[in-house]
């Protein structure tokens, strides 16, 4: 059986479904092939893991109906203190050096799964075809084909690879990319504490890498833990007892007592980055077209961003009566998302490097920069609105306007 619709996008997690409602939401007819089960994700205990949401994105988020659905369990990040271990010195944003809107929000992925799900079924125009695989997928030159794990097709203009850092659409279409492996894993967890952050993210720079303390609702904070990928399995393994120790060490007791509040979870660290983003009929959106260090947070606030750049040419070419897969279109979203994606992978990479180091004359020339910029307020705030999503080539979405 085959089935057509104007927009394959293979991978229904954050990035997907996200795609997925902002095109459907303006009538492009779209369907989405997710492995997961819908049914089993909506049911599944909390988990800790959290996502940073900058006000950039959260334009996108509400202008695409999803923000409704996830404010009530976001947490505003109205200040941010950055320090290099025990220096003295340190770099301190406040929100209100650029005005009301809070720097960014820290939401748990399970509401921002939950939120996707609803607002997907809401939409007639989106197919969501799950839990199915993908078998292949034929790029002609006037269509694509793709062919599912249950026997049927699906035939569109357009397919979107939002199927993660591995992405097998990406090497089908022998797509090359830049890549390493950092000597790093990253550690989440949540913790609960005595005392109320104030809306307050900490990040303090180890030698192994930054220790994030992200402000969640409630008294609870989301760790974002960069550890020695030697050192990580052990630390993993530890009891109860014995990780919490480990975690309160480099914690602090700003906040009063901690306790660590659910799982523990860890990922290998890696930059990547795709040497193109289209292909014939295939676009890379988010992890399929780049991976970056954690230090900023600003992982799938860049996928959102390629997000509402294709959404915006996929719609705007449909309402002039344009074959959303022409060449012209896709090389129009790699212009506009190549510098910005690039440009945040080169700096992500350059500050966990630099604050890696401990050679004392490095240590000491990274601590007089954090004071210097805490003493520009124009270069502060530069940095401010980089990391809210709030320069450059914005399209419609992310400056909170419709489609």
């Amino acid at each position: 059986m085959q089935r057509r619709v104007e927009l394959i996008i293979v991978g229904g997690g954050l990035t997907g479904l996200s795609l997925a409602i902002a095109c459907a939401a303006s009538g492009i007819e779209v369907a989405v092939i997710d492995r997961e089960d819908p049914a089993g994700m909506m049911a599944e205990p909390y988990d800790g893991r959290t996502t940073a949401i900058a006000e950039g994105s959260k334009q996108v988020l509400d202008a695409i109906g999803l923000w409704p659905l996830v404010a009530a369990s976001a947490e505003p990040i109205l200040e941010i203190r950055v320090a290099d271990g025990g220096s003295l010195l340190f770099l301190h944003y406040h929100h209100r050096d650029l005005g009301t809107a809070p720097l960014g929000y820290i939401v748990e992925n399970r509401a921002l799964r939950r939120a996707l799900f609803e607002r997907a079924r809401a939409l007639p125009s989106l197919l969501h075809l799950a839990p199915l695989a993908v078998e292949r997928v034929e790029r002609a030159a006037a269509a694509v084909l793709a062919h599912l794990a249950d026997g049927s097709v699906l035939k569109g203009e357009l397919v979107a690879a939002c199927d993660g850092r591995r992405s097998p659409l990406r090497r089908a279409a022998r797509i090359r990319t830049v890549e390493w492996d950092y000597p790093q894993t990253g550690i989440v967890c949540t913790v609960g504490h005595a005392l109320d952050h104030r809306g307050i993210a900490v990040e303090h720079f180890l030698p192994a890498g930054p220790f994030a303390i992200l402000p969640m609702t409630g008294r609870r904070s989301s760790i974002v833990w960069t550890e020695r990928a030697a050192l990580a399995p052990a630390i993993l393994a530890l009891d109860e007892a014995g990780f919490h120790a480990e975690l309160a060490r480099r914690f602090g007791d700003f906040l009063g007592e901690i306790e660590v509040a659910g799982p523990r979870w860890s990922y290998p660290l890696a930059l990547l980055h795709a040497e193109r983003y289209v292909a014939p009929r295939l676009a890379l959106v988010g992890d399929a077209a780049h991976v970056i260090h954690p230090i900023a947070g600003q992982g799938l606030n860049l996928g959102i961003r390629d997000i509402a750049t294709l959404a915006e040419l996929v719609v705007d070419a449909r309402r002039l009566g344009l074959d959303i897969g022409d060449m012209t279109i896709l090389a129009r979203y790699e212009r506009r998302r190549r510098f910005d994606n690039l440009t945040l992978a080169a700096v992500t990479d350059g500050l966990n490097r630099l604050f890696s180091n401990t050679v004392p004359p490095v240590m000491l020339a990274r601590d007089l920069g954090l004071a210097l910029v805490d003493k520009l307020p124009p270069m502060k705030r530069l940095f401010m609105r980089h990391a809210m999503g709030m320069l450059g080539d914005r399209p419609r979405l992310a400056r909170g306007e419709p489609l």
